[in-house]
């Protein structure tokens, strides 16, 4: 059977999802279509608003045939981490092809990139170091480092999300020399940052922000979502009585900094350059979150990195932790959320091919990658009401969901 890979993060599951699977199928002629999607947090340091059961049980309904968990230690970090263990992910259960949406819709233009780099290596990250070392952003760093070998003015516009990420999955897989084939779709409709809700595409971002403003499924959402992401969403808000923002987490962050000794949160996973010190002194004035977020931002510290290193600090994830598992050279685990029967199938086929363990639940010897999925699971659903927690979380002990 021919699989091809999808990496994602369906939160929520929508409209223009369904059309990158339905392309994907038609461009690579696959049998099994694969996801690898974060899990509780995501790449930009956020909650999901729905938890990863709920939203894999809304994309095995929709197309997907296998759903595989990326791990924490490589879901909540930068493109270039996050590409990592996504396509060794994929690249372990087999994929022939890694298929991703960008504003072009062509993939020369990032095969031509990535040898414009690999011809300027030095040159590159020569030119990041200092941008860093000037006091600016990896983004920004990033910036002017292309622009410095002419990747600025290339045709692949590398200040789009979806351009940097899928930039990111070329890098990794011709890097690494994979025997993946990168494919791209052209992104349709609504950019990756729109907040409005325009026509029946739309993008998570603006299907999230309405979502919290009117707390509920207005009509706008509903047709801008499959029905099973409908259902999924008023599943989980049955249960836990609301969708998850990073509002709901600002009283267990703040006791934590508050009562948490300055050498200790100085070990916290993104915590560096003496960053404690601004996370004390701001705790004592936040009155909310995004207080919070905008009182340690600088021009260096992006909203973004911020949110990461709080996503580190409610799971309690040392700096330490993460370094011996981002430097490995594949994944050493595959985690199966959920799959239909095509993709039971699929497996069943291709196990014997695979080098590394398939699990599917969290066991009482599991190693520390799954260690961290644990603690993930515990602070995701920490504000959930009692009963609910408890059930909630049982279901990482449990094997996946199956469609």
């Amino acid at each position: 059977m021919k699989a091809t890979g999808l990496i994602v993060e369906y939160n929520p599951f929508h409209n223009g999802h369904v059309y990158h699977i339905e392309e994907s199928k038609t461009a690579t002629n696959a049998d099994c279509t694969i996801a690898v999607m974060s899990g509780n947090f995501l790449q930009r340091g956020e909650p999901a608003i729905i938890d990863k059961y709920h939203r894999t049980k809304a994309a095995l309904q929709s197309g997907i045939d296998i759903v595989l968990e990326l791990p924490y230690a490589f879901a909540v970090q930068n493109s270039d981490i996050f590409a990592h263990g996504a396509v060794h992910t994929l690249n372990e259960i087999g994929v022939s092809s890694i298929c991703f949406g960008s504003e072009s819709g062509s993939i020369s233009p990032f095969l031509n990139s990535y040898t414009t780099m690999k011809n300027n290596e030095d040159i590159y990250n020569t030119t990041l170091k200092h941008a860093l070392a000037e006091g600016k952003s990896f983004p920004e760093a990033s910036r002017d480092a292309y622009q410095e070998i002419n990747l600025a003015s290339s045709d692949i516009d590398l200040a789009k999300p979806n351009n940097i990420l899928g930039f990111s999955y070329v890098k990794s897989i011709l890097n690494n020399e994979l025997p993946i084939e990168p494919i791209t779709i052209k992104r349709t409709n609504n950019n990756f940052h729109d907040e409005l809700i325009t026509s029946d595409i739309a993008s998570a971002t603006s299907i999230r922000k309405q979502l919290i403003e009117q707390n509920e499924l207005s009509i706008a959402i509903q047709q801008a979502i499959p029905k099973a992401t409908a259902i999924q969403l008023q599943s989980y808000k049955n249960i836990a009585s609301f969708w998850h923002t990073w509002e709901l987490y600002f009283p267990l962050l703040h006791y934590r900094v508050m009562t948490m000794p300055l050498e200790e949160l100085g070990m916290i996973h993104g915590v560096d350059e003496g960053l404690e010190h601004r996370i004390k002194k701001t705790a004592k004035q936040a009155t909310s979150f995004e207080q919070w977020v905008t009182l340690i931002k600088t021009k260096r510290y992006t909203w973004t990195r911020i949110q990461r290193l709080f996503v580190h600090l409610l799971t309690n994830t040392k700096r330490s932790e993460i370094t011996s598992i981002i430097n490995l050279p594949t994944v050493p685990y595959v985690r199966v959320l959920g799959l239909t029967k095509t993709g039971q199938h699929y497996l069943n086929k291709r196990k014997k091919e695979i080098q590394v363990p398939i699990v599917s639940n969290i066991k009482r010897d599991a190693p520390t990658l799954m260690k961290l999925e644990e603690r993930a699971s515990y602070a995701y659903y920490s504000i959930l009401p009692p009963e609910a927690r408890i059930q909630a979380i049982k279901q990482e002990y449990k094997g996946p969901v199956v469609y």
